[in-house]
C-alpha cells in the first residue's frame, strides 16, 4: 500500500466518524477535502511522501462545481420536489384512502392493502420519502388502529410502502445516481419500475397472508358496505388525477417525447393544476411548498458541492485505486464481488443515509462492476433497492423517525421496529430476485430503446 493511500483511508474513516457525531453532511464533505489537502501538502513538503495533491485541486473543484451547476438534468430535482409537495397538500391522497377503504373494506387486511396501493401511487407521483411516510401515517394509521389492526402490521406497512418513492420513478435518488455515474436518467427510471412494482406486490402478498394466518391482527369490519358500481366509480374518479399525472410524466420520458427535465416541468405544472382544481392552492400553501422546495434543493446541492470536493481529493490520494484493488482482490469471482458490494452497502445503510452512500460509495464501486462485465443499469438499480432498505434499518432508518414523529401515542418504538422486520426480509427477497433475474431490470429499457 502506498503511503498516500493511508491518507485516503483516514479521510474515509473521519467521514464516517463525523457523520456519526451529527455534523452536517455538506460541511463534513467539504471540510475534510480542505483538511486532507493540507495534510497531503504537509506530508509531501515536510516528510517527502509523494501524494500528488496540492492546492491546485481547489481550482479543479471550482471547475467541477461549474459543470455540476450547468447540468440540465439536475433542474428536474426542484421540479419533482415541488410536484410531490403539491400533491401532498392537494388532498388527493385523502380521497384515495377514503375510497380504497370502501373498495377493500370486506377483505381481511383490506385497509393495509389500501395503504399499500396508495403508497404505490404516491411513490410514482412524488418520490419524496418523508412526505409519503408522514401522509400515509396520518391517513392510514388511525383508521387501521380504530378497526383493530395489530400495531406492528400497521406501522410496518406504512414505513415500508412509504419508502417505495425512493425507487419507483420519478425518484430523486435515481436522478442523483444518474448524475453521479453520467448515465441517462430514463434508463434508470425504466429499469427501476418493475423492481419497484415487484416490491409493492410482495408487500401486498405478505399483508394478505398475514391477515389469513392471524385474522385478529387484520380483521374485516362487520359494518363494511358492499362494493357496488358507485364505489367503483368513486375509486376511478379518485385515482384518475394522480394516475393521469404519472402517465404524463413517466410516459413522456419512456416514449421519448420529453427529457426528464422537461417531464419534471410537466409534472410540476400538472400538480399545480390539480391543487388548484381541489381548491388547495391558497397563498399560505404555495408559500409553504416553495419554502420546503427551496430548502430541500439547497440541502441537496450543498451536498453536491461538498461531495465534489471530497471525491476529487479522495481520488487524488488514490482512494479509487485502493477500493478497486481491494474488490478485485477478493477470492469470490465476479459475482461474489458484486454480492460483497451489496452486503457492505446493506450494512452501511444501518448507519449512513442513502445520500452519503450514493455520493461517496457508488461512484467508487460502479466502475469496478462495469469493468467486470456487468450491466451498469442493472447494478445501479440493485444498489438502489439495497439503499431503500436503509430507510427501514435502525438506528438511522429515517422512515422509522418520520412515522414515530406523527404516529398516535399508542404506537411505540418497539412496535415500529418489530413491524418493519418482515418488510426488510421482503426487500432482501426482492433484491435476490432482481439479482437472480437481471431481466426484471433490463427488459423494459431494452424494449423501449432497443439493444
Amino acid at each position: 500500500m502506498e503511503p498516500r493511500e493511508f491518507l485516503a483511508i483516514a479521510m474515509f474513516v473521519c467521514f464516517i466518524a463525523l457523520i456519526f457525531a451529527g455534523f452536517p453532511v455538506a460541511w463534513v464533505l467539504g471540510g475534510l477535502a480542505v483538511v486532507f489537502t493540507a495534510f497531503a501538502i504537509i506530508a509531501e513538503r515536510d516528510f517527502g511522501i509523494a501524494t500528488g495533491v496540492d492546492w491546485s485541486y481547489s481550482s479543479l473543484v471550482v471547475e467541477r462545481i461549474w459543470d455540476l451547476m450547468d447540468n440540465w438534468v439536475l433542474v428536474a430535482l426542484p421540479l419533482f420536489i415541488l410536484m410531490g409537495l403539491l400533491l401532498d397538500r392537494s388532498g388527493i391522497a385523502a380521497d384515495l384512502m377514503r375510497n380504497f377503504a370502501r373498495l377493500f373494506g370486506r377483505v381481511r387486511g383490506g385497509l393495509a392493502v389500501a395503504v399499500a396501493l396508495i403508497g404505490l401511487l404516491l411513490a410514482a407521483a412524488t418520490g419524496i420519502i418523508g412526505a409519503s411516510v408522514v401522509l400515509l401515517s396520518l391517513l392510514g394509521l388511525p383508521v387501521m388502529l380504530e378497526k383493530g389492526y395489530g400495531k406492528e402490521l400497521a406501522a410496518g406497512t406504512v414505513c415500508a410502502v412509504g419508502t417505495l418513492g425512493i425507487l419507483i420513478p420519478p425518484s430523486i435518488m435515481l436522478v442523483l445516481m444518474a448524475d453521479r455515474l453520467a448515465m441517462p436518467v430514463g434508463d434508470l427510471f425504466l429499469g427501476a419500475l418493475l423492481p419497484g412494482l415487484l416490491l409493492g406486490g410482495l408487500y401486498i402478498a405478505y399483508i394478505l397472508l398475514y391477515a389469513a394466518l392471524r385474522p385478529g391482527a387484520a380483521p374485516a369490519p362487520d359494518d363494511a358496505p358492499p362494493v357496488d358500481l358507485s364505489v367503483l366509480r368513486d375509486v376511478a374518479v379518485a385515482v384518475l388525477p394522480a394516475a393521469g399525472l404519472i402517465v404524463a410524466v413517466l410516459g413522456s420520458i419512456f416514449f421519448g417525447i420529453a427529457t426528464p427535465t422537461e417531464a419534471a416541468g410537466v409534472g410540476a405544472f400538472g400538480a399545480l393544476l390539480l391543487a388548484w382544481g381541489k381548491g388547495a392552492l391558497g397563498g399560505a400553501v404555495l408559500r409553504d411548498v416553495l419554502h420546503h422546495t427551496t430548502r430541500t434543493t439547497g440541502y441537496l446541492f450543498g451536498i453536491f458541492v461538498g461531495a465534489t470536493a471530497f471525491s476529487l481529493v479522495l481520488r487524488g490520494l488514490g482512494g479509487d485505486e485502493l477500493i478497486e484493488g481491494a474488490l478485485l482482490g477478493l477470492p469470490f469471482g465476479a459475482t461474489g464481488i458484486v454480492v460483497s458490494i451489496l452486503l457492505c452497502t446493506f450494512l452501511l445503510g444501518f448507519f449512513l443515509d442513502w445520500i452519503e452512500i450514493t455520493f461517496i460509495v457508488l461512484p467508487l464501486v460502479a466502475p469496478v462492476v462495469e469493468a467486470l462485465g456487468f450491466d451498469l443499469v442493472w447494478f445501479t438499480v440493485l444498489f438502489a433497492v439495497c439503499l431503500q432498505t436503509s430507510f427501514l434499518t435502525p438506528p438511522v432508518g429515517f422512515a422509522l423517525f418520520y412515522l414515530k414523529g406523527v404516529a398516535p401515542a399508542e404506537i411505540r418504538v418497539g412496535h415500529i421496529y418489530r413491524g418493519v422486520v418482515p418488510f426488510i426480509a421482503l426487500q432482501i427477497l426482492g433484491l435476490v430476485l432482481v439479482f437472480r433475474w437481471p431481466q426484471i431490470v433490463t427488459w423494459l429499457p431494452s424494449a423501449a430503446y432497443g439493444p
